[in-house]
């Protein structure tokens, strides 16, 4: 495993585990190849531009030929997947996109592997394959797969694809399924994102209904640590839950958010609920920790790390919030408030 082509690696969590990668592997070779939709920008991979071992290509996952070409032309040996379609609101808006993308374009990518035989396939995947988890209890990797909104539908059919390539062709793949991550280059659509650019621009900060959905949120390069564990560790053919393992209640990650940046919480905005919104997601990490892993940062850390990140990098979020997510945002909130 030296030739790597990581799909949707210009998005938030590929493009961090690109400089994970390049800065922790000086004999690895790093082909992004992403197409550069609303959420995947160069900006995040800047810092790669000058690196010999890294490359980009702009291309469609779902464009078979294109990416057959990239993996010959690059003598790529493993296909690590991040790209997909991944914010829930805009796929309850528009589920043809996460249908397609997250779907077919892991069948393409599944089938040029097979079809060129190369050593690994990795998946990304999501908590929210298993569906809102009633406490105490916490998802465990052989749990049923019951997702509640079509992204996450569409998570668990791009899995169950990746599954049957490993029993029907022998095709080496392994799968994560992480927790929400926040960190570097998020982009502002997302809670974390979205609470912190907002408040430093004193806009109120809209919380789905009354705020007590539980989400753990982990710093993203502790994630591209569980993904890097299990590309060279793991079994192949399981799967693999990365996260906390510790819950915080939206309307407390809000506060803390407002806190760290000095601002009242009377910015905090309720506003109407979304459709099959999951009250809580928990997972159990004990396969992963069996490896060796272990989250690096508290929650708090995590936290504060993210909103001073956005704080001393306006330059890349101010023009996002503009034009296409504008037009988005407006749509999204203006009728819920």
């Amino acid at each position: 495993m030296r030739h790597l082509l990581i799909a949707g690696g210009a998005g938030f969590i590929g493009s961090n585990f690109v400089h994970y990668m390049l800065e922790k592997y000086d004999d690895y070779t790093i082909i992004v190849f992403d197409k550069l939709t609303y959420a995947g920008r160069l900006e995040n991979l800047e810092r790669c531009r000058s690196n010999p071992r890294f490359r980009f290509i702009q291309g469609d996952i779902c464009d078979m030929a294109a990416v057959r070409e990239a993996v010959q032309r690059h003598d790529i040996d493993s296909i690590i997947n991040f790209a997909a379609e991944t914010h829930v609101d805009r796929s309850i808006m528009e589920p043809d996109a996460v249908v397609t993308t997250n779907i077919n374009g892991t069948w393409v990518l599944l089938e040029v592997a097979r079809e060129l035989k190369l050593e690994r396939f990795h998946q990304i995947s999501t908590d929210e394959v298993y569906g809102a988890i009633p406490a105490p209890s916490r998802s465990k990797e052989g749990d049923p797969l019951e997702p509640r909104s079509p992204y996450s539908a569409s998570k668990a059919g791009a899995e169950h694809l990746v599954y049957a390539y490993f029993i029907t062709y022998g095709l080496p793949v392994t799968t994560t399924r992480g927790s929400n991550n926040i960190g570097p280059f998020h982009y502002p659509e997302k809670a974390v994102p979205l609470f912190t650019t907002n408040a430093i621009e004193n806009i109120p900060l809209p919380i789905y209904g009354d705020g007590l959905q539980m989400r753990d949120y982990q710093y993203v390069l502790d994630h591209c640590e569980g993904i890097d564990l299990v590309l060279h560790k793991g079994a192949l053919g399981e799967v693999y839950n990365v996260g906390t393992e510790v819950e915080t209640p939206n309307i407390e990650m809000a506060h803390k958010i407002l806190d760290l940046l000095g601002k009242p919480r009377s910015l905090i905005q309720h506003v109407v609920d979304r459709a099959g919104h999951d009250r809580r997601y928990a997972l159990d990490c004990a396969k992963l920790r069996a490896l060796g892993w272990r989250s690096q940062h508290s929650f708090d850390q995590a936290l504060e790390k993210t909103v001073r990140w956005f704080v001393a990098n306006e330059g890349w979020w101010r023009p996002i919030k503009s034009g296409e997510y504008l037009d988005y945002y407006r749509k999204q909130y203006e009728e819920r408030g």
